[in-house]
Parts: structure tokens; sequence; C-alpha cells
């Protein structure tokens, strides 16, 4: 190498040396600043945000950074960049898509963290929002009810362009749910309602007067009709019972144990109504060709 090119490497370096060290220096310090967010915070929701809050930041400034250093050079690569520019944006488009997608839940309504979701037939509680993906913590699956599974799904941010998103805890933490019970003919029906309706207050009536202020907000801002959030039991009478339908609402994170603190207390009144009431069931009877054959001949 001759001492021309020793010279103009050296000049390279100098001009470059001082935004690697200060490249060097921001990631050492948001890696430091990360850590002593993590120990020093408690509160899990105002952890995350720092956390996230910091990482942007460092973001921004490695983006501030590297365009100072490539300032002087971009008329130099600007016919490059012009050629290769439409094949990039092709390459990437899903991953730009998600980078859009980021944007529009950073200031959209679609879901934070916390809320428990629905994204392309995955259900679970959001973990994390990424620039390019959504981490959540699946439930359901191949475990019955609303509980988790122990998988974490990562779904990409462009997902929210493509596919309904079901937010089940966003203006409105509350779901309804119902559940049949079949009672037999000949019972007190009067009294299995009143049953019911006693089981369902006695573990929901806290829910009903939690949700009504709430669905009052999300009727004045949205154009829907005022629903019913108290508990509701109805009956409809079927060739082999009478059916009870019993509808209340209930916190979205509760709906499996709320429904097993009705059903407990629902049977332990119809076994101290001493007979009154009595569920109904299908029975079927199976009989074997040659018992058949057996009765019909004798």
């Amino acid at each position: 190498m001759s001492s021309l090119d020793q010279i103009a490497a050296l000049d390279v370096v100098r001009s470059y040396a001082p935004s690697i060290l200060l490249l060097t220096a921001l990631a050492f310090g948001i890696f430091i600043l990360r850590g002593v967010a993590i120990r020093s915070i408690e509160d899990v929701s105002a952890r995350y945000r720092v956390r996230k809050a910091i990482g942007y930041a460092g973001y921004f400034l490695f983006l501030i950074v590297l365009l100072s250093l490539l300032s002087t050079r971009v008329a130099q690569f600007s016919v490059i960049i012009g050629a290769v520019g439409a094949g990039i944006a092709f390459a990437l488009q899903e991953v730009i898509a998600s980078i859009a997608g980021w944007v529009a839940l950073s200031f959209g309504s679609f879901y934070k963290p916390g809320d428990r979701v629905q994204l392309g037939g995955i259900k679970g509680d959001v973990i994390d929002i990424g620039i390019l993906r959504t981490t959540l913590m699946e439930i359901g699956g191949w475990v019955d009810g609303d509980q988790y599974n122990g998988r974490m799904v990562r779904v990409a941010n462009s997902f929210v362009f493509k596919e309904p998103v079901f937010n089940y805890s966003g203006e409105f933490p509350f779901l309804w749910d119902e559940f049949k019970l079949p009672v037999r003919y000949g019972s007190d029906w009067k009294l299995a309602q009143g049953l019911i309706e006693e089981a369902v207050l006695a573990n929901v009536g806290n829910y009903a007067k939690q949700s009504e202020e709430l669905w009052n907000h999300v009727a004045r801002r949205f154009m829907i009709e005022q629903a019913r959030v108290a508990p509701m039991v109805t009956l409809v009478a079927t060739d082999n019972w009478i059916e009870f339908t019993a509808r209340y609402i209930v916190d979205y994170k509760a709906r499996r144990s709320t429904k097993d603190a009705i059903m407990r207390a629902l049977l332990e009144r119809i076994d101290a109504s001493e007979g009154k009431v009595q569920m109904a069931s299908t029975t079927i009877e199976l009989v074997s060709p040659s018992a058949a054959n057996a009765a019909r001949q004798g």
C-alpha cells in the first residue's frame, strides 16, 4: 500500500471514528438504562412502558447518528439508492407493512399490552408490542376454558390490516356469558327459576353494577344501543324438558371461575329443594340384536 493510500485510509478512520464511538457509547448507555429500569421499577406496567420508551429513544438516536454519518455521502450514493430502492421495497414489503402496523397500534386503539385479543384464530393476552411483531401468551388450544397453555405466539403487526382484531378487554372489559339448565317436567319450575336467579346474582351482582357505568360510556362514544347488563333467566318448553337459559355479565378474566361458582351454588340449592326441582338428562338404552330378537319371539 502506498503512502497516499495509507493517508487516505487514516483520513477515513478519523472521519468515522467519532461516530462509531458515539454509537458504541449510545448502545452501552441504553443497555445500562434498561437494566436500571428493570431492577428499580416494581410496577409491571410502568416497568414495561419505561423499558419500551428507552428502546424507542435509542432507535431514534441511532437513526440520527447514522443519517449524520451518511449525510456527506448521500450525493455519491444517490444513483445506487434510486436503482435498488424499488427492489428493496418489494423484498421488504412485509417488514414495511409490519412497521406501518406498529405505527397504527401505537396511535390507534386496536389493543395495548395487557389486553386479551384474538388475532387470526389465536387467542391470548398481549404481553409485548414490538416494531415488527406482537407477542401473545396463548390461552385455550388443548386447554379448556380461558386458561394459559404455556405457548408464546408472535404475530406480525401487518396482521391488523388483513384480518379482524377481536379485543376482549378494550373499552368494555366485560363479557356476556350464559349456560343452559334442563329441568324435568313435573318439577316446580317457578322454584327452579328462582334458584337459578339466586345463584347467578350471588356471584355476578357486583359485575352488573360495575359494568353499567362502563357500558353507558361505550354507548355515548359509539353508535350502539343500550344493553341489559343485569342477569336474566329465560325458559323454553322442549319435547323432553324445561330448558332454562341464564345470561349474565362477567369480567373477561373470570369467566370460567365465575361459571364454576354459579354451578356449585346452584347444585347446592337444587339438592336442598328435596326433590321439588330435578335436573333432566337424555337416557339412551342400547339393546343387542340377540336380545331384541328374543324379546320379539317371546
